[in-house]
């Protein structure tokens, strides 16, 4: 079963927090235990101490027989659930109280001493653990009291930050889902958190405004591609149902076959321009590359439209004889067809009897070619958008030339 990510974050949120409750409860049990033993451990250091040091004191001016009397007058003095233990040679020995009680639940402390006689004494101080043991249960039961209370507080907490953290997920999910092929206009509302969130809209954002700008240009070369088929489709009908309206000779029909297939191979060489653009769009194009002179695949182009500029009068220039070549790694047939193409939009916006300049620079093993006429040129509102697949200035399909036609 798939949990959404507002659940996972409150499970894992509250799965840390544990841990980290755990993890501080053990480390305030132990470090509270330790305190107090190390407190314990002074308090009975001082305790023998001062034991000893009174008993040099009383040893030295009372008998014997009233020395236990006097020790224990000392042990009466001293806290509830404490002992002392004094043992040496010659049967001395003294405990106060007399059944003080052993094992786990008292700390002692051991020391030995000589009395003024240099005779050695051994005396043991205990305490009892019970004050300890009390307080330390007292604060694991308050730890396992709160931390259920603690816990259901912090998970409630983050359920609700998780939750409010997440709404601008939920408003770019909703607004996601209400985008379609027909509004791709519409953009996700960014929020200004400076973080992850907004960045995931700016994202999102962008890539749908270059899939607006890509439908509409799939949309207008649809559009475009169908009125350039569209033509040469009613040309080819129209040829065909004047042939067959009425018997007519062989002459006329060959000529309407000609018209036909005129019209065919028009049609042909659009849709061979059409896949070579998808299959250029796909990288699935091949164009081969070879080392090839780069003055003779514009010479070429140019021997191609020189037909058309001699009909009007233009001279293209900027072919120098003897002219060293200029090797480039390239695929001649693409090439060829772009130089074409250049040289024809030249020669359709030129003057009559003007001139075309073709001008070649090699410098630093690079090569450029620079082509120029003596037409209008390109608005400035035009030249960004030049670049563009099948943008074209002229919105009138106006004159034939070796590109698509399309606008």
């Amino acid at each position: 079963m798939r949990r959404s990510i507002r659940w996972r974050l409150a499970v894992w949120y509250s799965v840390a927090l544990a841990a980290a409750l755990l993890l501080f409860g053990v480390l305030i049990r132990f470090s509270l235990e330790r305190r107090l033993l190390s407190e314990m451990d002074e308090e009975l250091s001082g305790r023998v101490i001062r034991f000893e040091n009174y008993f040099l004191v009383e040893s030295a001016e009372i008998r014997s027989g009233d020395l236990v009397d006097e020790l224990a007058e000392f042990c009466a003095a001293l806290p509830p659930g404490s002992s002392i233990e004094l043992t040496g040679p010659r049967g001395l020995f003294f405990r106060y109280p007399k059944n003080p009680g052993t094992g786990a639940r008292f700390r002692t402390l051991e020391r030995t001493f000589a009395d003024r006689n240099g005779v050695p004494l051994r005396i043991v101080a205990g305490e009892s653990m019970k004050p300890i043991r009390h307080t330390i249960a007292l604060l694991q039961f308050e730890l396992f009291t709160l931390a259920p209370f603690a816990m259901l507080i912090a998970c409630l907490g983050g359920w609700l930050l998780s939750r409010r953290a997440l709404k601008p997920v939920a408003d770019i999910a909703n607004t996601a889902h209400a985008i379609s092929i027909e509004n791709l206009s519409v953009r996700l509302e960014i929020p200004r958190t400076g973080d992850e969130l907004e960045r995931l809209a700016e994202a999102f954002n962008t890539m749908l405004a270059r899939l607006e700008a890509a439908v509409a240009t799939l949309s207008q070369f649809v559009a475009d591609a169908s009125h350039e088929l569209r033509t040469p489709l009613a040309v080819i009908r129209a040829s065909a149902e004047i042939a067959l309206r009425r018997a007519r000779t062989a002459d006329s029909y060959r000529e309407s076959i000609a018209g036909i297939a005129e019209e065919a191979e028009r049609m042909t060489a659009l849709v061979e321009d059409l896949l070579f653009l998808a299959r250029s769009d796909a990288g699935s194009a091949a164009l081969p590359g070879a080392e090839e002179d780069l003055c003779a695949i514009v010479r070429q182009a140019a021997r191609a439209v020189e037909p058309l500029a001699r009909g009007r009068g233009i001279r293209i220039i900027g072919f120098e004889p003897g002219m060293a070549p200029v090797m480039i790694p390239a695929n001649r047939a693409a090439l060829e067809r772009m130089f074409t193409a250049l040289l024809d939009t030249a020669i359709k916006y030129s003057p009559n009897d003007g001139r075309i300049d073709v001008e070649f620079r090699v410098a630093d093993s690079r090569a450029a070619i620079s082509i120029s006429d003596g037409g209008p040129g390109i608005e400035p509102a035009d030249l960004p958008h030049i670049f563009k697949r099948f943008y074209r200035a002229d919105k009138a399909r106006t004159g034939q030339g070796y590109g698509l036609g399309l606008s």
